[in-house]
């Protein structure tokens, strides 16, 4: 008969060595995911920038197209006078978006807010009253849709 010895001074578990090395693998991959959400996130703000001057855009083509006299917004400062025209903007667009934050890459806490002008014919000079064409600035943080990263402008042509 064969018997086996067991000996009682070894116990099954992990050593601190073992251990130490799990928890520095796991600081590690925590560290490279903090990493990537930080350019998801940045991402993710650009992405609503881009999305947000998009509904604007439509807002006042929508604006444009109902009103008689054939004009935008009339300006209300950094945002068109909701009220303005009938039926009002406020019909077309409840509230103003306001740009994501943090501001990142090249934007600056002066350019990363949406700021509305309306345009005389010529669209070179600010106009508030019945506005012929518009133009909204912003700001985008990096390469994004296609557009670089910086101060951009969209108008009834397009986004510059």
């Amino acid at each position: 008969m064969k018997y086996q010895i067991s000996n009682t001074k070894y116990q099954k578990g992990f050593t601190l060595i073992e251990l130490l090395v799990v928890i520095a693998i796991i600081g590690i991959l925590a560290a490279v995911v903090l990493v990537s959400l930080n350019s998801a996130r940045s991402k993710a703000r650009d992405s609503r920038r881009l999305a947000d001057i998009r509904q604007i855009q439509t807002a006042l083509e929508l604006f444009y197209n109902d009103q008689a006299t054939s004009s935008y917004p009339d300006d209300g400062g950094a945002t068109p006078t909701m009220t303005s025209g009938t039926p009002a903007f406020n019909t077309y667009m409840v509230a103003w978006p306001t740009a994501p934050t943090p501001e990142d890459g090249g934007c600056t806490s002066a350019n990363n807010p949406y700021l509305y002008q309306g345009r005389n014919a010529g669209d070179t000079a600010d106009d508030a009253t019945a506005p012929a064409f518009y133009q909204v600035s912003f700001c985008l943080g990096s390469i994004t849709g296609g557009y670089a990263q910086g101060a951009h402008t969209a108008r009834p042509t397009g986004i510059n």
